[in-house]
């Protein structure tokens, strides 16, 4: 296994956990909203949903990134749709989840991130819950999360 994507909407703890596992790791980690082009942080900082076409691009990129991967890399990625997930098949996918409540609590509290918090909503309404994938409820702390995820991947 060379590439993992922590995957959720937005508020789970994606990048929290992919970074601290990295650094448990030795990984790489790479935060899949870096590689957005910026009509898309445009659209997304204005509230509005990107659509299956605004993302394949930058899935296509995530995907180029995980095939080229030589030593283990973590990305943080919300791979919502089962169809994402089919162009980045290459990698484990971790699914952290958790209470609409938990999530909009976190998105509210965080700062400088352009994802509004307005765009919880539609995320969830998109979410096709992964089957087969190690799942994850954030209502755990990311220390804990990151020890599951080694010991249940054996890293």
């Amino acid at each position: 296994m060379k590439s993992l994507v922590i995957m959720g909407v937005s508020g789970s703890g994606k990048t929290t956990v992919g970074k601290l596992l990295a650094q448990k790791t030795g990984g790489r980690f790479l935060d899949g909203d870096d590689f957005h082009p910026p009509e898309n942080v445009a659209k997304m900082s204005s509230g509005i949903p990107l659509t299956d076409e605004d993302r394949q691009g930058w899935l296509e990129t995530l995907a180029s990134i995980i095939h080229e991967a030589d030593d283990l890399t973590i990305i943080a990625c919300s791979a919502l749709k089962a169809s994402y997930r089919a162009i980045l098949k290459e990698a484990v996918f971790i699914f952290l989840h958790g209470s609409p409540e938990l999530l909009a609590d976190r998105i509210n509290q965080r700062s400088g991130h352009y994802m509004p918090p307005g765009l919880l909503q539609s995320q969830l309404e998109t979410l096709e819950v992964p089957t087969n994938v190690l799942a994850l409820n954030v209502v755990e702390s990311p220390q804990t999360l990151v020890e599951q995820i080694m010991a249940r991947l054996n890293l």
